[in-house]
This record gives structure tokens, C-alpha cells and sequence, in this order.
């Protein structure tokens, strides 16, 4: 494999950015020389100026339905590499494609297709594992999710699932359905990664499932329970459980559609970079013009329209996922609040890591990590995508 001199670069590290230059060997980051230590090139190194720009760590989407009109559900390899190389042109090294409510047979088939992707195919990020987006969801917190396959979790289902793949690595779940605890306690034993979504849980009730194991909320307020009146009295929800416990994870869809800048900020001053996820949550409408859209594979999917930079059900009633890139969400973050550059990008990519268990691999410049990196403009554009060490795409 090719070794790589990264020179005249502003390198991003958790802490703050410093100008450097850094050495990929093998498929990881061999060293890191700051800016006043001169470096020659070794014989069969290949340089890149980086020309003043960012040298950015991978970003890691952790929550993506498809994009670049394909979807993840569409039961066929085609669609899978045809998403994930759109989300690659964006910045994304890493990615975690996510189902959404289905049947069970819909479910099963998705999960055996994945069975046989290679996870670190040569032209496509690498493909971390399943996120399973239901189908245990609350019928009220349903948003465009499919009320017909709405369900609890029932054991038969849910070991089935685990014993077609082995690639699920988080599902995403009400907690507060009949069979929850049981099913919560199941992935803690798999090692899979429990996540609260679409659910009317109160305050207590997400206290005792992250005891239990909670480690996340997905789409952070969209979907779930706020404060309401029982016995005109005052119950926190859920959004305000994920405020209150400081070890929940929250993703954030930072596309300036779902949460406003003040909503944003919000989030940032509470939970700060190192509890908030990033992520896409995008449909195949992403890095497509817009129009009308599938949500889900192409047969049971749900009717979209894309518009004004998301996806919405027909009758504009709800978003319906969104249209976004990590590349956008970066820039908005960045915009619309107080974070300063490297803790957004903290958010796109180590956060997620340490939330998945993979930052000692990936998430950050640093040596021994895979070589994940990308080259920043100073619009925050995509100039260089490197994966595993490998130079893959070079956007216009």
C-alpha cells in the first residue's frame, strides 16, 4: 500500500487545530511532525500539499437510511455501494446504514443481504455494522415511520434477527413498550449498542432503562416525549432525560431543518462535543435533486418530497429523514452555534466513535489510528477523501 506525506496542512485534532504535516504508512497514521520540524520525504513517499487547508479526521455517519437515490432497503448490493459512495464524496470514512420499521420477512431479507457486503470493500467507507431503526417504536412518536409494522419486541423476532446477522451493531427502540427491559437486557448481552427512538417514555422511565443500558437517544428531539401534564402536574419526558443524564449520547441532525440554531446551541452548551453524534439520518434523496423519493426500499417504502433541503411526508405534515451530508452538518453546526471548528468536527467523528467502542481505531488524528482523513477547504468543502490510507475520491 502507498505511503502518503500530507504537508502544509492545519491539522484538526480533538483539542484544537495546529499547522503539521502527517505520514499515512499501511493503511494508518504512521507520525504526526509539527510545523517547525522539517521532514524530507522518504524514497517512494508520495506527497500532497495540502496547500494551507484542514486535515480533518473521517467523519463517521452512524445513522443513514441511503442517499444518492438509493436506499439501504432496496435489497440489492448495487443500492448499498451506490449510497455509500455518495456519503464517501461527502467525507464519510466510516458508516453505519440503518433499516427502518418493515415486516419481518423485509427485515430478515435486508439483514441476510448484509451478511454478504464486505465490510471494507476497496471503494466504499467502511461499512461498521446495521443500526436497526425499529420496528418497537411508540404508535404516537411514529413520525414517517410504517404504523402497520409498528409492534413490541417479542424475543422470537429479535434473537431470530441476531442469529441471521451478525453485523447489527445498534438498534434503536421505545423503551417503554411491554417486553422493553427484556429486550434492552438482550443487547446489552450481544453487545450492541441500545438507543431510545419515536417513544413516549417520561423522564423515570428513561432513568431506568439507561441503568439498564441505554447508551443514546436517536435523532434527539425528533420523535420523542417532552415535558407534559399528569394530574396538572409537570413530568419531564424524554428529551428532558437526555439533558439530565450526562452520560447519554444524543444525534444531533444538525441540517438547520429539524432543530433550529437555538435549538442547536442549546444542545451544544448542555451536552458539549464529547456527547454529541452527528449524523445524516438522510433518505435517497440525499445528493439528489429535488422531487419526489421513496423512503425505505423500493417496494412497502413511504411516498416523500424533497424540498427547502429535506425530505417531508406529502402533506408537509412531518419530515420524512433528511437530505443532508456530514459535509453540511459540519458547516452548519459551525455556523449556527458557539462550537468552535474542532469540536464540531469532534461531534462528526470521534463522538460517534467513542459511542460505537471503535476510538481507539478511528475518530481522531493520531498515530496508530486508521488512516481516515480528509482535506477541508476553508468553506468546509471536501477536497480529499483518504480511507484506510487509500486516496478515494478527489470532488470537483
Amino acid at each position: 500500500m502507498e505511503r502518503y506525506l500530507f504537508q502544509n496542512a492545519e491539522i484538526i485534532f480533538p483539542t484544537g487545530i495546529r499547522p503539521g504535516q502527517v505520514l499515512t504508512e499501511n493503511g494508518k497514521i504512521k507520525q504526526i511532525f509539527e510545523k517547525n520540524q522539517p521532514v524530507a520525504p522518504a524514497p517512494g513517499v508520495r506527497v500532497v500539499d495540502a496547500r494551507g487547508m484542514y486535515l480533518s479526521p473521517g467523519f463517521i455517519d452512524i445513522h443513514t437510511h441511503g442517499g444518492g437515490g438509493a436506499d439501504f432497503m432496496d435489497g440489492d448490493p448495487e443500492s448499498i455501494r451506490t449510497a455509500c459512495k455518495m456519503h464517501m464524496a461527502h467525507g464519510t470514512t466510516a458508516i453505519v446504514p440503518t433499516t427502518m420499521t418493515s415486516t419481518k420477512e423485509s427485515l430478515l431479507n435486508c439483514l441476510e443481504l448484509f451478511e454478504k457486503v464486505e465490510a471494507r470493500e476497496e471503494e466504499l467507507p467502511e461499512i461498521l455494522g446495521l443500526h436497526l431503526e425499529g420496528p418497537y417504536f411508540s404508535y404516537g412518536q411514529r413520525g414517517a415511520q410504517s404504523p402497520e409494522n409498528l409492534r413490541n419486541p417479542e424475543p422470537e423476532e429479535y434473537v431470530e434477527a441476531c442469529k441471521k446477522s451478525s453485523k447489527i451493531c445498534r438498534w434503536s427502540f421505545a423503551v417503554e413498550l411491554e417486553g422493553a427491559e427484556d429486550f434492552l437486557q438482550f443487547l446489552r448481552e450481544k453487545g450492541i449498542v441500545a438507543s431510545l427512538a419515536h417513544s413516549d417514555a417520561d423522564c423515570e422511565q428513561v432513568k431506568r432503562a439507561c441503568d439498564q443500558g441505554l447508551k443514546a437517544m436517536t435523532h434527539f428531539y425528533s420523535g420523542m416525549s417532552g415535558v407534559t401534564r399528569k394530574n396538572a402536574y409537570r413530568a419531564a419526558g424524554a428529551i428532558e432525560a437526555g439533558y439530565l443524564l450526562d452520560q447519554l449520547f444524543v444525534e444531533v441532525i444538525a441540517d438547520g431543518c429539524h432543530l433550529p440554531g437555538d435549538l442547536l446551541q442549546l444542545i451544544y452548551k448542555i451536552k458539549g462535543a464529547h456527547r454529541i453524534c452527528l449524523v445524516t439520518d438522510s433518505m435517497r434523496g440525499a445528493g439528489m435533486p429535488e422531487g419526489e423519493y421513496i423512503l425505505g426500499g423500493r417496494e412497502g417504502g413511504i411516498a416523500t418530497i424533497v424540498e427547502e433541503g429535506v425530505a417531508k411526508l406529502p402533506d408537509r405534515s412531518a419530515f420524512a429523514g433528511s437530505v443532508a451530508t456530514m459535509d453540511r452538518l459540519v458547516r452548519t453546526m459551525h455556523e449556527l452555534t458557539t462550537a468552535p471548528l474542532h469540536e464540531v468536527i469532534h461531534m462528526a467523528s470521534l463522538t460517534p466513535a467513542m459511542l460505537m467502542g471503535i476510538d481507539g481505531k478511528k475518530g481522531s488524528v493520531s498515530p496508530g489510528k486508521d488512516a481516515d482523513l480528509l482535506l477541508l477547504n476553508e468553506k468546509l468543502e471536501v477536497n480529499l477523501v483518504m480511507v484506510r490510507g487509500r486516496i478515494m475520491s478527489f470532488p470537483e
